[in-house]
């Protein structure tokens, strides 16, 4: 039954109860709960938090600046740092207010937060705060997120060590329940002993969502009777150096009191105890709920496992590690198991503690018994590996029964098999959003070469292969001070975000002025630190404020790009002699920037295009009543508006002539750089707006007629749902919508969201899991083969390693959006295609075709709803009427309201999804077919092409002119068919029917103007748009054209809506088409079409001459070479060339195979 009393800010009020709260939240409420407990013992304290962004921490200071309300009304102040060690070395003097006369509060407890990198840079504030001591009534609790697999960072992290070497101690929760447990401890043990004290967060913990009990009434620190505290004290000594002695007092009495603590809190703990001890396994943290699902995952519960001899011991505290338990525990068992992720230490610590025993068990963990690799120290942790391991250690121990024996055999191979079947046909890579500066700001000249940063535009080294790697964050270009002096390379370009600039990278400029290496830093200025959410830089920056910064550095000019030129006028503060320059003439600049001596700075101001989109929603920007949009009629798909974009919103659509480009009008941020290709295809619309499609009239009686059906069981398992999409889609969303619809119904729930840099266009999976009660809720990440509902809005990314590596044949029911996205890869390679067929395929193979489902949610959402947005919620609707989720829709519809957005249109997509699931006819009706999927050439018959070309050049020229193109077609069918000794599908008519058609009909002025008069494209853009537009034209009149200043090509211009009867006159003109009075055809363009004509038609004539089996492949390769001669101008000139370098190299290895046949035929005479 759904629970009503449930509000979102229950995370931050109930004290005592069931919450559900994500790591980050917890994180938020842990000071909140600090200053209570402290306000109960009558200690008027406050609180400081300050650090710095990264994953898995990316989202912290977001969620701090949510609650401002909360930690204003507790004295807790949020002051981010400008970079980690400035903010630690904050979080220091927090500790010292007994050090100044009149305190304003008896204490300050500290939060220092940041992600490994931070914690390397930051070792000598974090080493010197903790030298110096905390205050009594304070602490310190240093919180670092460690990026284990590397999915989000320049490298894969763990902090132990470093901060080992500083004297740190630290606790690792398991999950977000302990993140707030053993933070509030943390504090307790830092008041205790005058220590910071570590708070390890990964990825699974501070990213997970989840169901908690908490009780805060019951929270209270135990401090130990009668301490062993020195003479001078643990805590911080106001005016006092004594480098040596703070040294001591750390390791003879602060970290001796950090044991004392542990054993007083019962920190470690042991979950499971056998009473006749065998194997004891030692573990922490996220390696700890491994462990648990390991030995589920054998057939292993606490009280199966305690029956086989299986002791399981966790540790709270994983460094130092507490002696005393450790040896009690490790007594009388014959072997431990440490089970680590990433480099050891548990097990390094137990070794040196267990050594002098008379009676120790054999240690194995990183290595086996025979010194041979059991546990990686690399790469993450799985579920099954470690139960692999497990029970091969249960066997050697003889204790294994026939059951685990049965279960290790059906555990599934986490290595990668060689059924192509199973490998993902496409990878789903993060990229620039639509319209992101960087589309633009991180290209170079040519024969240049550009060093990538920390930021969103290090996505550059997706794109651009040839890019240098990036250095740490704020290093950026000093790997240049040295490389080049061992180099003929003279200069290269350094991308610097306006974020790292602030942070740290202005010192790298200066570092660059001294050396004197040739340089030129880009700060790409896009007005928010973007990467991990769209936060504020951390202090006051501005474009004139880095110019003069770096002018008085010393840098040799300094200049500025932007897309708002006319923004930068006298008021503009702008250093003396810093230029503004156009974004459309950043090439030229940069050149100029190459050639002079020393260091440079070129500052890309343009705001981020989802930070533009935010604003404009909320209102606090100005959304331009202006939209592109590309008449795929004039489309010659030569892929040059992306070459022009680099975005994401031009996609393909496959038409009868083959593939174009479009619009998607729902993801682009009008950036309009696209425009830019040189291509006629191209208009504006101005004013109006995107046209929502009609209201389907579905009575409600259709919807309250759906059935309720059976929720899927859930006994004392957990069910697990992976979830995949694409980042930015609304992925999260819905996790967290299906998550609060299992709370709302007394149910538990673990939510974990792998994102990071995914978010920016690459895939995005959350691993969600429903179960009774929380004890049944292990591991946060769905392991190898665990899932039992795969929703896969996105199918590239369901299919994916990361996602189908859950799967498992049999057991998983697959939900796929048969719309397939095209992947960024599509920028670059305009050929690039997707078949959802072999997805399809590929999924039935992975799961068994009984267990798939697969539905256009795409096109359903944009047609009936008018957003694809509505697919995700459409997906959902329909799980639910199939039953195959553990939530009934109810509890969903209530999380949809509590969600608080679009609540109208998620629910009816909700709706939709379940009627679909129920009686799909009754959509049916109100979708357009015709718009699901066109007729593109592969699939059509010979005859259909034939019939279709010769209506177009038809219509193109003449009567006479198509027969020109049917004479040559049939003579090709004619040859073909004397071919019978193999089944050639008559694919190399097939071939010249489309590509003789192609060069026929060129696009000219006549055809351009023919195309644009056709009723056809106002009836497609009035489909598109509605209310009071005009449209504009952007074009390249051959007359008409300014030559571009650096590259010296023909430039587009706009042009009005009174073109259009231009258009209509040059269209009743085509008759000139290739006559003495045809102006247009005495340039060099239109005489190369022509020729390529006639050339292709003798071509044609000559191959079918000597057709054979032999050399039929390859005719069909050289007839279909026009099919690559595309777009306009000098890009079809580009093109051309390619393609004639080409078809010589068929053409001889043509000549050669028919030289063969004639000699083999000679001989056999």
């Amino acid at each position: 039954m759904t629970q009503n009393n449930i509000s979102l800010d229950d995370k931050f009020t109930i004290t005592k109860g069931r919450i559900f709260i994500s790591g980050n939240q917890a994180l938020v409420r842990l000071p909140i709960i600090q200053k209570q407990l402290d306000a109960q013992k009558g200690l008027n304290t406050a609180g400081f938090i300050s650090g710095y962004r990264g994953s898995p921490l990316g989202n912290y200071d977001a969620a701090l600046w949510k609650a401002k309300d909360q930690l204003a009304a507790h004295e807790i102040i949020f002051q981010p740092g400008v970079n980690e060690d400035l903010a630690a070395t904050a979080v220091w003097g927090t500790q010292q207010i007994d050090s100044l006369p009149n305190p304003t509060v008896d204490g300050v407890f500290a939060i220092w937060y940041g992600k490994g990198p931070g914690v390397d840079r930051s070792g000598d504030p974090i080493k010197h705060g903790n030298m110096s001591g905390t205050h009594k009534n304070g602490g310190v609790l240093l919180i670092y997120g460690d990026d284990h697999p590397g999915k989000s960072s320049s490298i894969a992290h763990q902090s132990e060590q470093a901060l080992i070497a500083n004297s740190v101690p630290s606790l690792y929760p398991a999950n977000v329940e302990e993140i707030i447990e053993f933070g509030l401890l943390g504090w307790a043990m830092s008041r205790f002993t005058g220590l910071w004290v570590g708070l390890k967060t990964v990825n699974e913990t501070v990213e997970q969502t989840a169901t908690c009990d908490i009780d805060l009434d019951n929270i209270e620190a135990n401090y130990p009777e009668d301490p062993m505290y020195p003479a001078e004290g643990v805590h911080h000594r106001p005016r006092q150096f004594t480098p040596l002695l703070d040294e001591s007092l750390v390791t003879r009495y602060k970290l001796p009191l950090v044991h004392q603590f542990i054993r007083k809190n019962n920190i470690d703990k042991c979950p499971i105890q056998a009473a006749t001890k065998k194997l004891g396994i030692v573990t922490a943290g996220k390696a700890y709920l491994d462990v648990l699902e390991a030995l589920a995952e054998l057939g292993l519960d606490n009280q199966a496992a305690e029956a086989m001899g299986i002791s399981v011991y966790k540790a709270g505290c994983i460094w130092p590690l507490e002696p005393t338990g450790l040896k009690t525990f490790a007594q009388g068992h014959e072997e431990l198991l440490f089970v680590e992720e990433k480099k050891s230490l548990l097990e390094d610590q137990a070794a040196k503690i267990l050594y002098a025993q008379i009676e120790r068990p054999r240690i194995i963990g990183k290595q086996g018994t025979e010194g041979e690799t059991l546990l990686p120290s690399d790469i993450q942790l799985e579920p099954a590996l470690i139960a692999r391991i497990i029970a091969n250690r249960l066997e050697a121990l003889n204790i294994a029964n026939h059951s685990v024996q049965r279960k290790l055999a059906e555990l599934p191979c986490l290595q990668t098999t060689s059924d192509g079947a199973t490998k993902p046909l496409i990878s789903r890579t993060p990229y620039f959003c639509s319209g992101c500066p960087h589309n633009t700001s991180t290209k170079i000249p040519d024969g240049s070469v550009a060093s990538a940063g920390i930021g969103c535009h290090a996505m550059a080294v997706y794109s651009q292969p040839d890019i240098l790697i990036f250095s740490q964050m704020g290093g950026e270009g000093a790997t240049w001070y040295g490389l080049s002096q061992f180099t003929k390379t003279p200069h290269i370009f350094q991308n610097l975000g306006d974020g790292t600039y602030y942070h740290s990278g202005l010192l790298a400029i200066r570092g660059a002025v001294a050396t004197g290496v040739n340089i030129t830093y880009k700060i790409l200025f896009n007005d928010v630190v973007a990467m991990t959410g769209g936060q504020p830089v951390d202090g006051p920056l501005s474009v004139a404020d880095i110019t003069y910064q770096v002018l008085h550095e010393g840098v040799k000019k300094c200049v500025v790009v932007t897309d708002n030129p006319q923004s930068y006028k006298k008021s503009s503060r702008l250093a003396k002699g810093v230029r503004v320059y156009h974004r459309d003439q950043l090439d030229k600049v940069q050149k100029e920037l190459r050639e002079i001596s020393g260091c440079t700075v070129l500052i890309y101001e343009q705001t981020c295009a989802t930070e533009k989109r935010r604003r404009r929603k909320r209102g606090l920007l100005i959304d331009p009543p202006k939209r592109a949009y590309i008449n795929d009629a004039v489309c010659e798909g030569c892929g040059d508006c992306s070459v022009q974009a680099n975005c994401v919103s031009i996609q393909p659509k496959q038409t009868p002539l083959g593939r174009k480009r479009q619009i998607d009008q729902s993801s682009c941020n009008k950036d309009f750089s696209c425009i830019k290709g040189f291509c006629p295809s191209f208009v504006t619309v101005h004013g109006g707006q995107l046209k929502k499609p009609a209201e389907a009239q579905i009575d409600e009686y259709i919807f309250d007629a759906i059935p309720k059906t059976s929720l899927i069981p859930l006994n004392k398992n957990n069910y697990s749902i992976m979830v995949s999409g694409i980042g930015g889609s609304g992925v999260i969303t819905v996790s967290s919508v299906l998550g609060m619809a299992a709370h709302l119904e007394g149910k538990a729930c673990s939510i974990y969201d792998m994102t990071g840099l995914s978010q920016k266009n690459g895939a995005v999976y959350s691993h969600l899991r429903i179960a009774d009660k929380t004890s049944s809720i292990r591991a946060s990440r769905i392991g190898a083969g665990q899932a039992d509902l795969s929703l896969g809005f996105d199918m590239v990314a369901a299919l994916e390693k990361d996602a189908a590596q859950a799967l498992s044949f049999g057991r998983t029911q697959f939900i796929g959006n048969s719309s397939i996205t095209p992947t960024a890869s599509f920028q670059k390679n305009p050929n690039l295609v997707t078949n959802s067929q072999e997805f399809i395929q590929q999924a039935e193979h992975i799961v068994g075709p009984e267990n798939t489902y697969f539905v256009d949610a795409t096109q359903i959402g944009l047609q009936i709803l008018g957003d694809t947005i509505a697919a995700n919620m459409f997906m959902v609707g329909y799980a639910a009427q199939l039953g195959l989720l553990p939530v009934g829709t109810d509890a969903i519809e209530k999380a949809i309201e509590l969600n608080g957005v679009a609540i109208s249109f998620n629910l009816k997509a909700l709706k939709l999804g379940r009627l679909w699931a129920w009686k799909p006819e009754a959509l049916k009706e109100f979708l357009n077919v015709s718009q699901e999927s066109e007729p593109n050439t592969s699939t059509q018959t010979l005859e259909a092409i034939i019939n279709h070309r010769t209506q177009l050049l038809t219509d193109y020229q003449d009567q006479a002119y198509a027969e020109r193109y049917q004479a040559l077609i049939h003579t090709v069918i004619h040859a073909e068919h004397n071919i019978v000794s193999f089944d050639h599908q008559n694919k190399l008519s097939k071939a010249v029917a489309h590509n003789f058609a192609k060069l026929m009909a060129y696009k000219d002025e006549y055809e351009v103007a023919r195309l644009y008069s056709d009723p056809l494209f106002l009836e497609k853009l009035n489909a598109q748009f509605e209310g009071d537009f005009k449209i504009k034209f952007h074009l390249a009149p051959p007359l008409l054209s300014p030559k571009h200043p650096v590259t010296g090509k023909p430039t587009k211009r706009e042009f009005g809506g009174w073109v259009m009867p231009v258009f209509k006159m040059l269209a009743k003109m085509k008759r000139l088409r290739g006559s003495p009075f045809d102006l247009f055809g005495y340039t060099h363009e239109r005489k190369t079409e022509r020729q390529l004509i006639d050339e292709y038609e003798q071509r044609i004539l000559s191959l079918v001459t000597t057709l054979s089996e032999n050399n039929y492949r390859i005719a069909v390769k050289v007839a279909n070479l026009p099919d690559e001669i595309r777009g306009f101008g000098h890009v079809k000139e580009e093109n051309l060339k390619r393609v004639k370098e080409e078809e010589a190299n068929l053409l001889k290895q043509y000549k050669q195979t028919s030289a063969c046949e004639f000699i083999e035929l000679r001989h056999v005479s």
